[in-house]
């Protein structure tokens, strides 16, 4: 049996069980939940749809997210350690998580950019993009005050979407033509990565304990949208769109693609952030129980937020006179587009503005600071003796973020969208965390071996985890990620940049 990390001494703990279990929460219920979640369950078979996620959050979500958190628990090491610590063979893997984390810190809070503009953009007496009485509309755009159906207009554009490309981002029509920076966003840029280094600046203490806003406040936005939106007209359809099964949608590949990636992308699989968080936890917490409830936590949120979502683009539809599918948007095109068209609709549209784009921005932080907490764990666990004192720590922090900031820069230019969408289709892919899941559970199951680590866990909490996961890790989770990893290959098609997709769909 590998014994605990003897350095796990100086290296610090959560303060409390509940730290863990909030950071955790903000890790994994992020922008996904809200924005991708309950359009993968409208557009692929509605209440059906749960079919398919329920065998991958069993076969695959839970025994794999107990798989990361124990390993770090056991060795009191962050990913590459980790690692290096129970099966070196494998540490190559824990630098692979590390460069996908990185890779997606740098472009994932260039949304933060985007939701602080809408914030600020908020508090205006008139919501910027509710009519075309601005400097930045073209003569094609038709204010949707005048109740007209934007679909009997070809060549016509909503004010919402004018904002968006036009205020927001003033999008050039070529990844060859960057154009300028775009100095509002840059100056939220920057607002985003400095509260992202003071959360996380003095390590867990610091973050420890700013997850108890940053983790729970959501769940009160989230909850007075989601009783905002069911009160209002049209409601009642929204929902059933999201929900009413199409039992024939269950022999569609697709369908089962988009359960299984789901599971990967809302549970932080495979980024080595949970083995990070798992590594501050006391030896002898019942990582088991904790998993298995955040696994339950993570998607009810998911199922309650389609809720709050599906419920508001019902009252736009009915507004509108259209149909719920003209309206129902996945990804950036709901936070920036479909919700705040229907946002401008309702009364006292400030208020609901600023209620859900400082949900998104709190829903954003926590994946992104936890995400910096778990590469700055890895360097401070692979050097201890240098990162002992926390002025280096602080430091390397500061030339990390840093980096990240002027990386990032390029994707608050006029053409930085197209950027950021190489970003997210290669940086974080889907193909990239399948493979991973195949080769940790290759690992585990076999080289080092699954009763091994039933005996870990077991010498951690008293006692065995039920005797499927086992089973899971060594044969049924390896097969199911190697057979979607060529269902996702074979299907897979290159992003588009041309000039008309200026929006971005799902993420």
């Amino acid at each position: 049996m590998v014994p605990a990390a003897p350095s796990a001494q100086g290296r610090g703990q959560w303060s409390s069980k509940l730290e863990f279990l909030l950071a955790v929460a903000g890790q994994i219920i992020g922008l996904g939940n809200v924005w991708r979640f309950p359009y993968l369950c409208y557009k692929n078979g509605g209440g059906v749809f749960f079919i398919p996620y329920a065998v991958f959050l069993f076969t695959c979500g839970i025994p794999l997210f107990l798989l990361e958190t124990s390993l770090g628990q056991y060795t009191s090491q962050g990913s590459i350690t980790c690692w290096r610590k129970i099966c070196p063979l494998f540490e190559g893997m824990g630098y692979g998580h590390q460069m996908v984390v990185l890779y997606s810190s740098i472009y994932y809070i260039i949304i933060l950019a985007w939701a602080f503009f809408y914030l600020f953009s908020s508090f205006c007496s008139e919501l910027p993009w509710a009519s075309c009485a601005n400097n930045w509309n073209t003569e094609t755009c038709v204010d949707m005050k005048t109740g007209l159906n934007l679909t009997f207009h070809e060549n016509s554009s909503s004010p919402v979407t004018e904002f968006w490309e036009r205020r927001v981002l003033n999008i050039t029509y070529s990844v060859e033509n960057l154009g300028s920076v775009r100095w509002e966003l840059l100056f939220c840029l920057l607002l985003a990565w400095v509260i992202c280094y003071f959360c996380v600046w003095k390590g867990v203490k610091s973050t420890g304990k700013v997850v108890y806003y940053t983790a729970t406040f959501p769940y009160v936005m989230l909850l007075v949208l989601l009783l905002r939106g069911i009160t209002l007209p049209g409601a009642v359809d929204g929902i059933k769109f999201y929900l009413y099964p199409d039992p024939a949608r269950l022999a569609d590949p697709q369908v089962w693609m988009d359960a299984g990636t789901q599971i990967f992308y809302s549970y932080a699989i495979c980024l080595g952030c949970l083995t990070a968080l798992g590594s501050y936890n006391k030896y002898n917490n019942d990582c088991y129980k904790d998993c298995i409830y955040l696994c339950l936590l993570n998607s009810g949120t998911s199922f309650v937020a389609g809720f709050a979502i599906f419920s508001v683009l019902g009252f736009m539809a009915y507004e509108q006179g259209i149909n719920i599918s003209m309206v129902a948007e996945s990804g950036p095109g709901l936070a920036f587009i479909a919700y705040p068209r229907a946002v401008a609709m309702m009364p006292f549209p400030q208020l609901w503005a600023v209620c859900f784009f400082i949900m998104i921005i709190f829903l954003g932080l926590d994946t992104e600071f936890v995400g910096l907490e778990a590469i700055m764990t890895s360097i401070s666990d692979m050097y201890p003796s240098f990162y002992h004192s926390g002025h280096r720590h602080k430091f390397c922090l500061l030339l990390l973020s840093a980096g990240c900031f002027l990386i990032g820069t390029v994707m608050v230019t006029e053409g930085g969208l197209y950027i950021f969408q190489l970003f997210d289709y290669y940086a974080c892919s889907g193909m990239t965390l399948l493979l991973f899941a195949t080769v940790q559970s290759i690992c585990i199951g076999w080289v080092y071996g699954a009763d091994h680590l039933y005996d870990n866990i077991e010498d951690m909490i008293g006692y065995r985890p039920l005797f499927l996961i086992k089973y899971c890790w060594k044969y049924v989770t390896p097969l199911i990620c190697a057979r979607l990893q060529f269902l996702c290959t074979a299907s897979a098609d290159l992003p588009e940049y041309q000039a008309s997709h200026h929006r971005l769909n799902n993420p």
